[in-house]
């Protein structure tokens, strides 16, 4: 039987591994953040930038702004944006399942290829999710330049998104992806056989991003309510998202939120209607 100071001695370079691994991805997520700060400081601020719908006349500036001609490079940077948004306030919410997966390939000489096609996994998933939110945004846009009270009136649409995702709070399907996500080891296990390591680890990563995005959708797109440029608001909503994946308590978020998201969309229509 190993003494405890030979198990001691065998669990410090877990212990070391683990650090380092925390401490790159904390630094890759805190590079995310502050690239995010400056490109919002910078001349090209437009490219991440989406006028809250709250905003007087925002769909109004919404028409003016589709590009008529160059369209490949606005579209890279609006892509680009969109990374660093997933890094920044979504790969925090996956350290418990990519600590776990780590756990369990430790030892091989590949786990450290094998947790970046996890990471990649997740970020396809999160970007054909911001496909979506920037197509239905650019038709919402177009719709608008047609619809004179909507574009005048872009707080209907922005009351309209704060209700959906306060109803969405409630709903079974958030909290079956929830679920998922609230369950890493389970998650690892039930998908890490070993015997296609770059596939599987990919398609683990594809999994839980797309669970992911099942639970969190709704929140995100409270992005384009108050302003996709908004460093404060990312902030709070990763921190929210954060919690109800990760904490103890998280899954009894959906009362105060669910409730605060549509007690917000009441009060601004009643407010202007």
């Amino acid at each position: 039987m190993a003494t405890p100071a030979a198990a001691l001695g065998a669990r410090r370079p877990d212990v070391a591994r683990n650090l380092w691994f925390a401490l790159a991805l904390g630094a890759l997520i805190a590079a995310s953040w502050i690239a995010l700060w400056y490109w919002n400081a910078s001349p090209y601020r437009r490219y991440v930038e989406h006028a809250g719908l709250l905003e007087p006349g925002a769909l109004l500036a919404l028409c003016r702004a589709i590009p008529q001609g160059e369209i490949v490079v606005p579209m890279l940077l609006y892509a680009f944006g969109w990374v660093l948004m997933i890094a920044a306030m979504m790969l925090p919410t996956t350290y418990p399942l990519l600590a776990m997966f780590r756990s369990v390939t430790r030892g091989r000489p590949d786990e450290n290829r094998l947790t970046m096609l996890v990471i990649g996994g997740f970020f396809v998933a999160w970007f054909a999710f911001g496909i979506a939110a920037h197509m239905a945004d650019m038709a919402l846009a177009r719709g608008a330049q047609g619809f004179t009270w909507l574009a005048i009136n872009g707080w209907a649409a922005g009351a309209a998104v704060l209700a959906a995702a306060g109803l969405f709070q409630f709903s079974p399907l958030k909290y079956r992806c929830l679920e998922e996500c609230r369950a890493p080891f389970a998650f690892v296990v039930s998908r890490w056989h070993g015997r296609s390591p770059a596939r599987e680890a990919f398609r683990l990563g594809l999994d839980h991003g797309i669970f992911c995005v099942g639970c969190c959708w709704a929140l995100m797109l409270c992005m384009f309510v108050v302003g996709t440029a908004s460093i404060g608001w990312m902030l709070v909503l990763a921190a929210l998202m954060a919690a109800e994946k990760n904490l103890p308590g998280g899954t009894r978020l959906r009362l105060p939120v669910g409730l605060g998201l549509l007690a917000i969309a009441s009060t601004i229509v009643t407010a202007n209607v």
